[in-house]
């Protein structure tokens, strides 16, 4: 099963229309979406090296203005779209410290969690709920989406093939070590 789905991710990684995708799961895992966008920069990159940078360079471009998206939806319809959730699991009390964690040490959060493997709509959300400016907020964006999709894309394009022999022999250790990244980003998240 693994390997159908890394076959129809390299499939659309070679597609004509493969940097829109891009750019819409990238601006999308921002603000609504919880899929990485690295699930089509890794593969457009290894199908490509020569076009790394451009590819990183529209990932957090649209990361960013996802990001803006985030914010206003923490900033201006957190009561209507959220509160209606954080009720029904009972988590209100959560909100408010990670509110207040966001207003103590915004820019800190953005910047570490940016690099990480969580959906990134989470800190864009409560940056916004914490009313962060909007200024700093969208620098701390770019700086850290930045540094995290150009290494990527540096990284395979310099170590292009054997990560990508790497990935095909080991793809269930690979999405494995993936999911586990994420779920402890996750975890994370509550407890920073």
């Amino acid at each position: 099963m693994l390997d159908r789905l890394y076959a129809r991710i390299l499939g659309l990684a070679a597609s004509p229309h493969a940097v829109i995708w891009l750019a819409v799961i990238a601006f999308a895992e921002a603000s609504v979406f919880p899929l990485p966008p690295d699930i089509m920069l890794v593969p457009m990159v290894l199908t490509c090296r020569a076009r790394a940078f451009r590819l990183a360079a529209i990932c957090t471009l649209a990361s960013v203005c996802g990001a803006v998206l985030g914010w206003c939806i923490g900033s201006f319809l957190l009561e209507y779209a959220a509160m209606p959730i954080v009720q029904f699991y009972h988590a209100e009390h959560t909100l408010l410290a990670l509110q207040e964690r966001f207003r103590e040490w915004g820019i800190w959060i953005i910047l570490i969690k940016g690099l990480t493997p969580i959906p990134f709509k989470f800190v864009t959300i409560a940056s916004g709920a914490a009313h962060l400016p909007l200024v700093p907020f969208l620098a701390a964006c770019a700086i850290t989406r930045g540094a995290r999709f150009f290494l990527l894309a540096a990284l395979l394009k310099r170590f292009g093939a054997p990560i990508q022999a790497f990935i095909e022999r080991r793809l269930p250790l690979v999405a494995g070590l993936v999911a586990v990244a994420v779920v402890a980003g996750i975890v994370a998240l509550k407890y920073i």
